[in-house]
């Protein structure tokens, strides 16, 4: 009986399919998933409002809503714990705040069950900078049509108020062009104020808002009142009087957008400012402060910051920011501090035993940006992911596919950074199609597990039914197989109701939790349970 008592249950994971046959875009075998599955890999990749390969952002932005009603009807408790998940740890901003709203709506229509999880929670779990309560009541105006908040929602938002509205924040955030100032929501909120501090904050909010001849800047707002006093300074002093002692500019709460407005960002702006910029901040200048000139001690301070992997956690980027980081800039300076701060960034990447065959999608469709705004695209950060798998010290033969497939190798110990640019230096060697089946096929030689970075958009391989072979099928039923969705389309390539057939999706390395444990052969439920 020995024999017998080698095999068990393979983990379960929550992301499953129905069992209902389906194609995807490119015709080949998908499946559908339940609405809980599909809101969780869609959220973790929604740029809202941004056109995709295969679907319009107005498609894309109608089907989330619709989602969201569906899975808020079902289980409101589900996704009020999705929310904080979905923004503190998988950092998608955009996405959080659609779904507080959506399911805030959804709410007033009832639900199969009683919510447990209040409105108020939902609505403040989803806003964690300073402007996202403006977001926030922004996207609610344009839905809604109403300029009134109903209770919870206007609870909700008056608790983020009064947690992030700060003098720093009203500096950075509160611009005259915004279409929802600070003050506007404050009006409409109506929070209680965090401490006599606050509701100066809150006079001074809105006499800027409104105009009105006296601005009030109490002694309790030190930072509003330091900026006040240099903005009486004439302009052509100012940005002297602030490069004369740069401890003024943080006491002023000055941005270095704020200071470049006062004249050139040479390398004296620069080196004042760095030491009073956020790690993201820091990341996107990298090009500009090469292109100034600044010098290798003030140089040395934004590595020791990049290589600070507390910092980066902190900061809430993508481990993406930083290849894109490393594209812009010019300077080799920049290299390893980037690698350290990619290496931070990475950390749930686990390290896998045994031997792993990774297959990065190089078609067409992950050719597209990841966002409108950004120059990162979606086979940029599969190869980044698929290279940081390799670093982690496991045995991994990495291959990229389109209408064939190519074997990449990899260095041991090399930089993730440079090995995940070498391997997108290869796309298009191998067409622009899909023919994820035969590379699966191709490929696999006895590993222990499959990991394939794609959107899932698979063209027909051919089989006995009309839809053909399917993505499950193509490795043998014993070995995992685990797909990372960088897209959130509806069809699903991987019959996730089989055995050993796992789906997970995102731009942050918490996707490669649900990895760890289910290589480990435990079941998993959803990461914030």
């Amino acid at each position: 009986m020995a024999k017998f008592a080698r095999f068990r249950n393979p983990a379960a994971s929550p992301v499953t399919t129905t069992g209902a046959p389906a194609t995807t875009f490119e015709g080949g075998a998908a499946y559908t998933r339940d609405v809980k599955s599909e809101l969780f890999l869609f959220a973790a990749v929604n740029m809202v409002g941004e056109d995709s390969f295969y679907e319009s952002a107005g498609d894309r932005d109608a089907r989330f809503r619709t989602l969201v009603h569906a899975a808020t009807k079902a289980d409101p408790d589900w996704v009020a714990r999705f929310v904080p998940y979905l923004r503190d740890g998988m950092n998608m901003r955009s996405a959080a705040i659609v779904t507080a709203a959506e399911s805030a709506l959804a709410r007033r229509s009832g639900t199969d069950r009683e919510p447990t999880v209040p409105v108020r929670k939902l609505v403040a779990d989803a806003l964690l900078r300073a402007d996202e309560p403006a977001e926030f009541v922004g996207y609610w105006k344009a839905r809604t049509g109403k300029s009134t908040l109903p209770g919870g929602v206007q609870r909700g938002v008056a608790d983020a108020v009064a947690r992030l509205y700060t003098e720093r924040a009203a500096l950075k955030y509160d611009g005259a062009g915004a279409a929802w100032r600070m003050a506007d929501v404050v009006a409409l909120a109506k929070p209680v104020p965090a401490g006599p501090w606050q509701a100066d904050l809150f006079d001074y909010l809105a006499d800027r808002r409104w105009k009105r001849e006296q601005v009030r800047v109490t002694d309790r707002l030190p930072v509003l009142s330091a900026y006040r006093a240099a903005a009486l300074m004439p302009e052509a002093e100012r940005r002297a009087w602030f490069l004369a002692d740069p401890a003024r500019l943080r006491a002023a709460g000055m941005t270095w957008e704020q200071l470049s407005s006062l004249g050139p960002m040479d390398a004296d702006a620069w080196e004042a400012i760095i030491p009073h910029m956020g790690l993201m901040a820091l990341t996107r200048n990298l090009r500009n402060f090469d292109e100034a000139g600044v010098g290798d001690e003030a140089a040395a301070a934004v590595a020791a910051r990049l290589a600070d992997a507390e910092q980066v956690r902190g900061s809430r980027q993508f481990p993406y920011r930083f290849l894109s980081a490393y594209r812009a800039a010019p300077s080799l300076r920049w290299g390893h501090p980037l690698e350290q701060a990619l290496t931070a960034s990475v950390a749930n990447i686990p390290a896998l035993p045994g031997r792993t065959l990774v297959l990065v999608d190089t078609s067409g469709s992950m050719g597209a940006t990841v966002s409108g705004r950004s120059s990162v695209r979606h086979v940029d950060v599969a190869a980044l992911f698929a290279v940081a798998l390799a670093a982690r010290g496991c045995a991994v033969d990495l291959v990229g596919f389109a209408d064939g497939s190519f074997n990449h190798p990899l260095v041991k110990g090399g930089s993730v950074l440079r090995q995940a640019e070498a391997f997108c230096a290869r796309v298009g060697e191998v067409g622009h199609g899909t023919q994820t089946v035969a590379a699966l096929r191709k490929a696999y030689a006895g590993h222990d597990r499959v990991v394939l970075f794609s959107d899932m958009q698979a063209f027909r391989y051919p089989g006995s039914n009309a839809r053909g072979v399917s993505v499950s099928e193509a490795v043998p039923a014993h070995v995992p197989l685990f797909g990372v969705n960088s897209a959130g389309y509806a069809p699903s390539a991987l019959d996730t109701g089989a055995p050993l057939r796992y789906e997970i999706g995102g731009f942050s390395d918490k996707l490669f939790t649900m990895v760890d444990l289910l290589s480990r052969g435990r079941d998993t439920g959803w990461p914030w349970e």
